[in-house]
């Protein structure tokens, strides 16, 4: 049988020492903690910066990257806000222009259209980059689909090229709506739309269309669908063959077609065009991409708004 210690205060001195490895072992941990926390946040940063193209990809408009065709994308629903808004288009066009090592500018436009305020500003910025940079050409390469207001900017290039099976054109302007006036007559549904102006609810789809409404309507669309006309011509000039039946009527064509009757210029790709026409093959894309942040803000905003609803239908239901 083992003997105790037998100095005086051996008690005191053995906790004392295990209290102090322990206070050293606490203390070891509390740094390990901190070092692999800070270690979590550079890594988080580092994949942060890098999905938003601050480093290990992409390049600086003050880097040296030789001669290239520069490439801006159009791709959606060109609207406010979105991806191919004017805000986006406008400032990778103006970037494509500036930097003195892109010898031309190819916009490779992918939109069934969308706002008219949105496409006409898009057309006026390649008018006025054209202008101010008349050595180095902007070129239209169309993808599936080319409609609207998607044709609306591609009216505004020096030459459009497609795909034989390209749709385009789509030269209108559409409102949409519905009426519910008579459904809510038969299930006796009254509507009590009150208004502080005779016309405030103008084409409220719960109340009968007046024709004057109707007619307001038709000189509004009418006017804008002008607008769209005389950039068309403005831009496309004597290689429109404007005397097409329905060529200003919202139809569409193949590309094939659309070389016929003057839309577009002719058959290519951005590949092809770089190379063949502008010479110059390499290609940089100038593209604003929406930013992992915004990405990232959407899924949290649409997250929190489905979880709402998930708790407001089951609060519903109790």
């Amino acid at each position: 049988m083992d003997q105790l210690p037998s100095q005086p205060g051996w008690e005191r001195e053995l906790v004392s020492k295990l209290a102090l490895a322990n206070v050293r072992e606490q203390a070891a941990r509390r740094r390990w903690s901190a070092f692999f926390k800070l270690l979590w946040i550079a890594l988080a940063a580092l994949v942060f910066a890098w999905f938003n193209g601050w480093i290990g990809q992409g390049m600086s408009t003050n880097d040296s990257i030789g001669r290239h065709t520069a490439l801006v994308k159009l791709e959606g629903e060109i609207a406010d806000g979105g991806k191919a808004s004017a805000e986006n288009v406008n400032a990778a066009l103006a970037a494509a222009f500036k930097d003195t090592d892109s010898v031309a500018v190819i916009l490779n436009i992918n939109s069934p259209g969308g706002s008219p305020v949105q496409s006409a500003r898009i057309y006026s910025e390649i008018k006025r980059l054209r202008k101010d940079n008349p050595e180095k050409p902007l070129y239209v390469v169309i993808d599936e689909l080319c409609a609207s207001g998607g044709y609306y900017v591609a009216a505004a290039a020096d030459k459009i090229y497609v795909d034989p099976s390209s749709l385009v054109g789509s030269i209108g302007v559409i409102y949409q709506g519905f009426g519910a006036d008579k459904a809510m007559e038969k299930l006796g549904i009254e509507n009590r739309t009150v208004t502080a102006g005779e016309n405030k609810a103008f084409m409220d789809p719960f109340s009968p269309m007046k024709p004057e409404h109707k007619s307001h309507l038709e000189a509004m669309l009418a006017d804008v669908h002008q607008q769209f006309i005389k950039a068309v011509k403005d831009g496309r000039g004597t290689r429109l063959k404007d005397a097409t039946p329905g060529l200003f009527s919202g139809l569409i064509w193949s590309g094939n077609k659309a070389i016929d009757i003057g839309l577009v210029d002719a058959v290519g790709s951005v590949s092809t065009v770089a190379r063949d026409v502008v010479k110059a093959e390499d290609l940089v894309d100038y593209t604003i991409e929406e930013n992992t942040f915004d990405k990232f803000a959407k899924r949290i905003g649409a997250s929190f708004g489905a979880g709402v609803m998930q708790a407001v239908n089951k609060s519903s239901w109790k």
